[in-house]
């Protein structure tokens, strides 16, 4: 007879298992790796961008510095040139407008010059130093000769002041006045001179003021412009045409240039109270 066999009964049989589905790959290992090389790269780039961005605008912006700087030089020249332009005298325009006022006083014995300070319907009276016409009063004569362009005519000496070197003297013609100035002129400031040196009339020569000095215990200004014998008693004017002097003197000597003496206007116009103010 037959033998039916139990399942149960087979030896080293454990069962089989139920299905599970199909099997899972490995999980890689690089996959991280890989994500954190790209996020280095994708910084490595951003900051190199970074980089170079700032590079750039570092470069524009000096760039515009040097641009600025420039142009702040530029503006700088601009600048002194106009100052320059505006500061310099029109010496021209002075001496033409002043040569009308200026006139040469001759005595029997030699010539100076001489500037009227006021004029009316009448005539004009027209400063000058005392030693200008001091000959004139040694001799008894009050009358000295005056001209002025081609023109000449008589001239009374109203007022003598020999210690302070001043004098004044009256025509009997009307002429053009000069303004004077209020205040002393500052070291450094431009002047010209007008008047007659050696007789010839109309010179004129620039300089500026150098000093102000106690001379023999008189005042002075010193200043630059060249004079000679015949300038004295003519203007010393400033930038504006005004009256700021007296010439009067001057140092001589080897080696000696350029060290002229003028009596201040203020204190003409004290002694001479005759002045015609802007």
């Amino acid at each position: 007879m037959g033998q039916i066999a139990s399942t149960t009964g087979i030896r080293g049989a454990t069962g089989v298992a139920p299905d599970a589905g199909p099997a899972r790959e490995p999980r890689s290992r690089w996959r991280p790796v890989i994500l954190a090389v790209t996020c280095l790269l994708i910084a490595g780039f951003g900051s190199a961008s970074s980089g170079l961005l700032l590079m750039r605008l570092s470069a524009q912006e000096s760039a515009l510095h040097a641009q600025a700087r420039d142009t702040n030089e530029l503006r700088v020249r601009i600048a002194a040139l106009n100052a320059k332009i505006t500061s310099d005298p029109d010496w021209v325009s002075i001496a033409s407008a002043t040569e009308l006022a200026v006139v040469t006083i001759e005595t029997a014995g030699g010539l100076g010059s001489g500037w009227v300070v006021r004029s009316d319907a009448f005539g004009g009276d027209v400063v000058t130093n005392f030693h200008v016409i001091a000959e004139a009063l040694e001799a008894g004569d009050a009358e000295v000769r005056v001209r002025q362009a081609d023109r000449s005519f008589p001239g009374t000496i109203t007022i003598a002041d020999r210690a302070n070197d001043l004098a004044l003297v009256r025509v009997a013609v009307p002429l053009q006045a000069l303004k004077t100035a209020t205040t002393r002129p500052q070291l450094g400031a431009p002047v010209m001179v007008v008047g007659s040196p050696l007789g010839l009339a109309g010179t004129v020569s620039v300089g500026v003021v150098s000093g102000h000095r106690s001379v023999g215990g008189s005042d002075y200004i010193q200043f630059s412009a060249p004079i000679s014998p015949g300038n004295s008693g003519g203007p010393v004017v400033d930038r504006d045409g005004r009256v700021v002097a007296v010439a009067s003197a001057k140092f001589e000597g080897d080696g000696v240039e350029g060290l002229s003496l003028a009596i201040p206007i203020q204190n003409v116009c004290t002694l001479l109270p005759v002045c015609t103010h802007p």
